[in-house]
Formats: structure tokens, C-alpha cells, sequence
């Protein structure tokens, strides 16, 4: 009997154990994840470069239709967010469960102000008659900033829910695994949307 415990103790893995590489199962598992995400912009953002030169007649100068000046403050605002975000893991791996708190509250509201702003500037383009039915540069457009609004949404939602366990004392300098994977997401949807803005509000 005794021998068999110890010969199960050996094969079965810690269930917080990690893999020969150093990533848990969470961090691997959001990596993988966010793989098939750049996959998933990179087909758009082609999509609409072919497009765009495919068809230059379809599209007109950004800034006459486009608010750049409030989009660029939007992305302000999300580049914000990541060094919020940021604060917030140095906080938790310092162990410091107060600003942690603060940091990650930071990122949610600035998260949610973000996509009330992208709300308020697609209000004001269908007000001017600029829908995703008016040709592929309407479609492209809404296609491009409407998926990109759903993950900053979900972003939000998932952040919220980390901001929650983070008050209720659910991470620990030496077990923040919800703060830096949400931290990845978070990371990638600001890269994502500084090419967009770049690409459809600048260019």
C-alpha cells in the first residue's frame, strides 16, 4: 500500500506544477489564444490594404470623414491603460495589494471610457450618413473598429471580474496568475488598435 502511494505521488504532476519551460498552464494557454487572435487582425488588416489599393476611388481622406483629433485622444487614453495595467502587476508582484487595487480600478475605467468614446464617435459618423453599408470604406471601417471594440469590451468585462478577486485578496506576490494574463490580453488589444489608428486614421 505504501509503495503504491509513493509511486502515485510520483507520477501525478502538482496541480499548480509547470511546464519544462517555465509557463503555466494559463499563461501558455493565453499565448496560444492570442496566436490565433493575430491571425484572426492580421487577415482583416490585409483585407482592408488590398482593398483600400485595390479600390482607391472608394475610400476619401480620413480626416474628412474620420474625428481624428478624438480618436487620437482615445488612444491616448488605451496607451494609458497599458501602463495602468503595467503599475498594477509591478504592484501585485511587490506585493502590494493596495495599489494593485488602484492600478487595475485605473485600467477599467479608462477600458470602459475607451469604448464609450468609440460609441460616441459612431453615433456622430451615422449621423453623417457614414454606415457600413455605404461602400467598402464603411464596411472595412465598421468591420475593423467594431471587432476591435468587442475585445476591449470583453477586456473589460475579464478585468473587472480580476479587479474583483483582487479586492476580495485572491492574488499574491508569489500567485498573481490572473493579473498577468489578463495583463497579456490587455497589452495586445493597445498594440492591435495603435496599428488600426494608424492605418485607417492616418494614412
Amino acid at each position: 500500500m505504501a509503495h503504491a502511494m509513493t509511486h502515485a505521488s510520483v507520477m501525478e504532476p502538482a496541480p499548480d506544477a509547470e511546464h519544462g519551460s517555465g509557463v503555466y498552464d494559463e499563461k501558455l494557454g493565453m499565448w496560444i489564444f492570442l496566436l490565433s487572435e493575430i491571425m484572426f487582425f492580421t487577415a482583416l488588416i490585409g483585407s482592408y490594404i488590398i482593398l483600400r489599393f485595390s479600390h482607391p476611388d472608394a475610400w476619401q481622406a480620413p480626416g474628412k470623414v474620420l474625428n481624428i483629433p478624438v480618436t487620437a485622444v482615445n488612444t491616448f487614453l488605451l496607451i494609458c491603460s497599458s501602463v495602468t495595467m503595467v503599475k498594477a502587476y509591478a504592484s501585485i508582484a511587490d506585493g502590494n495589494q493596495k495599489m494593485l487595487r488602484l492600478w487595475l480600478v485605473f485600467t477599467v475605467l479608462i477600458g470602459a471610457t475607451f469604448v464609450g468614446i468609440q460609441v460616441y464617435e459612431y453615433y456622430h459618423l451615422i449621423e453623417k450618413a457614414f454606415v457600413p453599408s455605404a461602400g467598402l470604406y464603411g464596411s472595412t471601417f465598421y468591420t475593423m473598429t467594431g471587432f476591435h471594440g468587442f475585445h476591449v469590451t470583453m477586456g473589460v468585462i475579464c478585468m473587472s471580474f480580476v479587479t474583483w478577486k483582487a479586492f476580495r485578496g485572491a492574488y499574491t506576490a508569489t500567485d498573481h496568475r490572473g493579473v498577468e494574463v489578463i495583463g497579456l490580453y490587455w497589452h495586445f488589444v493597445d498594440l492591435v488598435w495603435i496599428i488600426l489608428f494608424t492605418i485607417v486614421y492616418l494614412i
